[in-house]
């Protein structure tokens, strides 16, 4: 099996002719065990039974107790009953759940407990710590006719304590989870009692808190009473001060505005109407002005068309135009009759200019008055501006005075308002606690339980004490102990047996090394390509060769981690040199190696490391085979490195990785010329790391020579074996170069199926 939890030591195993070491341990054999207790089994049997008799002898002798349970209703959004609302709408969930524990701790205070303690008369009842009141002395001094002396206000308060204390015993208090329901549990001696002690608690909690809610109403409204009288006066004050400032700054007017204020927007207004008939009269001359300056008919004005003076001379001018036009063309220029018809014409032309004159001098004297209007307009004004200033000088102070009033007129009307309703509150009940579960007188005991569990009890532990002195008397007092318990002979197996060869023979002081790690290759850490399709001439691309490869962009996995941490552990192995060289060896299939091998390199690529990979498989040579494909690769991408002949030369890829072809020599030519390889990457310097794919197992010399100039040793395990025999052939391959392995990697991906279609092949 594959056991990682001691470190890897194989070099040394013991031979036929060494055995294990012995050791002998001390104790009891389980047959053995079985057979003392069986032979006691008599005592045993009857130690249990004594038990069991002395367990139901105890219980009988137990005092029972009966509990009653009464439950309460704790709804902790009490009644609105004035405001508008009957309950508020909405209400902190935790902050409900805080007010009904609290009012779970009400229930069992000293005030609700004393209370009870009164009414049931708890301070006189044994069972509470209390007397029948009648003592030996008191009972004597009764026979001879005398009266024994009244309890101290002292004693009856150390009484009532006592049963205060004794009383609080008896009570547990469970609030159900996620509920209002409290449940109020109470135990007795007597069945009766308990039921009679948890209703009369639930009673006297209700009726405590509706008191402490009157008593809390009622201290609320005397202390709103107390502040009324002065609030009051205040707003009383402040009304007056408001009056008699307004008297002596002649703030007269309406609720809405001041006297002043409306006088000064009816004069704005009054003068705006003014200015506009002023510019309407200004207008009206202008017009009559301009008609007469220019050679237009004067009578073209409004005022003229619409005057009936103006009409009818304008029609009888009309009509001597009319009359001189006919007569011109009958009579002579000369003649009388058309110069008298000439001079009507004149004459009525003469009376509609002055009765234009007429219209010009009216314009005019309403021009004059509408600008006497308005600047009559203005002074008063003016006037009005400058009162209005002043009073608004005297209103700063007046609003203060306003403001005061009207805040001690909404804290004297809101004291009233709460006043009156606290008032009405202490005849409310607001409490929406209830009980809705009344304590029944209980049928069963609740302490102590049954006798058949105590027989049990006693039964079992009468029986295990029997069995633990029996066996303690055996082991100690006659000093047995348990024979060594049977172990297994080991047989060497033949791999064990079979001489190893000289070259790695280990040394004799066995050295511990680090534990390797385990990383597992899975379908979700690659991807796979059509590598014939996506292929293309313009360099070699390691992740389209067909092959499954890392996704491009992928985040840190834990197979990366992994096999970060394996380099890590790869160069603390190479000791500090330049370039380590690394090699994965795999069971089974040399593709599946082959592809851990390139999916190795292109991580530590991603991580920034100069990488040359070396197919040192000289007979699979699967690598070489994916990247040497016919007409793929361009002889601008050989590099300088090669292994012996020109076939086998450098290729440089674009993933950072330079990859070294597997040669067509023999093994032990090809281990030499990768040996040759790597001394010559070193000295160059061109390189962080060497990855070697391969050697083959079963490994043959000339892998075992070139695995020891190796720092660490990577095994890849395909899921499709046995993980565990494939290991054991490794390791057993590997010999004493076991202790540079830093790492197993599981390879749990799905073999490529592969077919042919129409001469392309997909991956």
């Amino acid at each position: 099996m594959l056991d990682y939890s001691q470190p890897i030591d194989r070099a040394r195993t013991p031979t036929a002719s060494e055995a294990p070491p012995r050791t002998s341990e001390a104790g009891f054999n389980v047959l053995e065990l079985v057979s003392l207790l069986w032979r006691r089994k008599i005592a045993i049997a009857s130690a249990a039974l004594i038990g069991a008799c002395l367990a139901v002898t105890v219980g009988k002798s137990l005092t029972p107790r009966y509990t009653a349970i009464a439950q309460l209703y704790v709804d902790p959004r009490e009644l609105q009953l004035v405001d508008r609302e009957l309950t508020p709408r909405a209400q902190d969930v935790s902050g409900m759940s805080m007010v009904v524990e609290s009012q779970a701790r009400l229930i069992t205070s000293n005030s609700v407990l004393l209370q009870v303690i009164q009414q049931a008369g708890l301070d006189k009842d044994p069972e509470f710590g209390g007397g029948d009141g009648k003592t030996l002395t008191s009972s004597l001094l009764g026979l001879i006719g005398l009266q024994a002396r009244a309890p101290s206000a002292a004693e009856t308060k150390e009484v009532q304590l006592a049963a205060l204390d004794a009383l609080n015993k008896h009570i547990t208090i469970r609030k159900t989870e996620k509920s209002f329901i409290v449940d109020i549990e109470v135990w007795s001696i007597d069945p009766a009692k308990a039921a009679m002690l948890a209703n009369t608690l639930t009673n006297t909690y209700l009726t405590e808190s509706r008191n402490s809610q009157a008593l809390a109403a009622r201290r609320a409204t005397s202390e709103l009473s107390g502040r009324l009288k002065e609030l009051r006066e205040r707003l009383r004050n402040a009304e007056t001060a408001l009056a008699t400032y307004k008297a002596q700054n002649n703030f007269v007017g309406t609720q809405d505005s001041l006297i002043s204020d409306q006088q000064l927007s009816s004069s704005n207004q009054r003068l705006s109407a003014a200015r506009a008939a002023t510019m309407d009269a200004q207008a009206r001359l202008d017009q009559i002005e301009a008609n007469k300056r220019t050679a237009a008919d004067a009578g073209a004005i409004p005022e003229a068309l619409q005057s009936p003076t103006i009409a009818n001379l304008r029609a009888q001018y009309a009509d001597a135009r009319k009359k001189y036009a006919e007569q011109t063309a009958e009579l002579g220029p000369r003649h009388p009759a058309l110069r008298q018809t000439e001079k009507q014409v004149e004459d009525l032309k003469r009376t509609i200019n002055e009765e234009i004159e007429r219209f010009a001098l009216s314009a005019k004297n309403d021009l004059t008055r509408a600008r006497d209007y308005e600047a009559s307009l203005n002074r008063a004004l003016e006037v009005q501006k400058r009162q209005s200033l002043q009073l608004s000088q005297a209103a700063v102070r007046l609003r203060e005075l306003e403001r005061e009033a009207d805040a001690s007129r909404d804290v004297y009307q809101s004291f009233l308002k709460r006043s009156r309703e606290t008032e009405e509150q202490e005849t409310l009940n607001t409490s929406a606690a209830r009980v809705i579960g009344e304590a029944t007188v209980p049928q069963r005991r609740s302490f102590p339980p049954g006798m058949s569990l105590f027989a049990m009890i006693g039964f079992m532990f009468g029986a295990l004490a029997a069995a633990c002195w029996f066996v303690a008397a055996e082991h100690l007092f006659n000093g047995a102990s348990a024979p060594e318990p049977r172990r297994r002979a080991q047989t060497p197996s033949p791999d064990v047996l079979r001489p190893q060869p000289e070259s790695i023979t280990p040394s004799p002081a066995l050295a511990l090394v680090e534990k390797p790690l385990i990383a597992r290759l899975q379908e979700a850490d690659v991807i796979r390509t059509l590598g014939a399709i996506l292929a293309t001439g313009g360099g070699v691309d390691l992740t389209r060769i067909g092959w499954p490869t890392l996704r491009p962009g992928f985040p840190l996995t834990t197979l990366l981690n992994a096999w970060r941490d394996m380099r890590a552990a790869m160069a603390r192995r190479a000791g500090g040199k330049t370039m380590p060289v690394m090699a994965l060896v795999g069971a089974g299939d040399t593709t599946g190696r082959s592809v851990t091998a390139l999916n190795f390199a292109l991580a530590a690529a991603r991580d920034g490391s100069r990488v040359l990979m070396i197919d040192a498989d000289h007979q699979a040579h699967t690598l070489s085979s994916r990247i040497n494909r016919p007409g793929k690769s361009e002889p601008g991408k050989l590099g300088w490195l090669s292994i012996g002949n020109k076939a086998a030369r450098e290729i440089k890829t674009v993933n950072g990785i330079s990859v070294l072809p597997a040669t067509g020599s023999d093994a032990g030519k090809a281990a030499d010329a990768i040996s040759k390889a790597i001394a010559q990457a070193r000295s160059a310097g061109g390189y962080d790391l060497v990855i070697l794919d391969g050697p083959e197992m079963p490994l043959s010399a000339a892998g075992r020579k070139l695995l020891d100039g190796t720092d660490a040793l990577v095994a890849v395990l395909p899921t499709s074996l046995d993980i565990n025999d494939s290991m054991e052939d490794i390791l057993t391959a590997l010999g004493g170069a076991q202790r540079k392995l830093v790492g197993v990697v599981l390879d749990e991906l799905t073999p490529a199926t592969q077919t042919r279609q129409r001469g392309k092949q997909y991956a």
